[in-house]
């Protein structure tokens, strides 16, 4: 976890606008009950999410892999597992958080990819 908080820091310092590229997704797991999900946590509730790209819809617009780093306190916990919330808080599908976060930066485009390398 400590090598994709150092990671993160260094894109949003860097290159924000990829930043905003990264866990704003609708790809990563998710359960129905957070199809109103707007942000992150460190534990999965109804409204937030502990997970990268676990949203209903887009939100590059306001969040990004930084604030999914910081929110869902990656250094500590959430990786590479996430978690999603049903009727409480459990575990998303093993490595969730590690196979959204590659998903989201094979996505970039070839020069972006050549920054974040």
């Amino acid at each position: 976890g400590k090598d994709i908080v150092q990671f993160a820091k260094a894109v949003e310092i860097s290159h924000s606008n990829i930043d905003k590229k990264v866990c704003t997704g609708t790809h990563g797991d998710k359960e129905t009950q957070q199809s109103s999900a707007a942000g992150f946590a460190d534990e999965a509730q109804a409204t937030k999410v502990a997970q990268c790209s676990g949203f209903a819809t887009d939100k590059s617009a306001t969040l990004s892999l930084s604030k999914f780093v910081e929110g869902v306190k990656i250094g500590e916990k959430n990786w590479p597992t996430g978690r999603v919330y049903d009727t409480a808080a459990k575990d998303a599908r093993k490595n969730s958080n590690a196979k959204a976060v590659a998903k989201d930066l094979v996505a970039l485009n070839s020069d972006e990819k050549t920054i974040v390398a």
